[in-house]
């Protein structure tokens, strides 16, 4: 297996339908921006209530991504 090296960041996904949405469109936002996305973690799940009662749902994602170049 081939040596890998990973950079770790952390996006908040908002979505008004489910929490499901919420962590697709944190992913899809991130890999407009970034390659080589290899996996993702929910680290936190919260909400808000809007003024006529509905929730939004807001999901806190790690994504991980290998960074390029040669191996060490």
């Amino acid at each position: 297996m081939p040596d890998k090296t990973y950079k770790i960041i952390e996006v908040v996904g908002v979505s008004e339908e489910s929490i499901h949405q919420a962590v697709r469109n944190a992913l899809t936002k991130a890999t407009q921006t970034l390659r080589n996305i290899d996996w993702f973690e929910v680290k936190d799940i919260r909400g808000a209530v809007t003024k006529n009662g509905e929730p939004v749902f807001q999901v806190e994602v790690r994504i991980g991504f290998r960074l390029e170049g040669d191996p060490v």
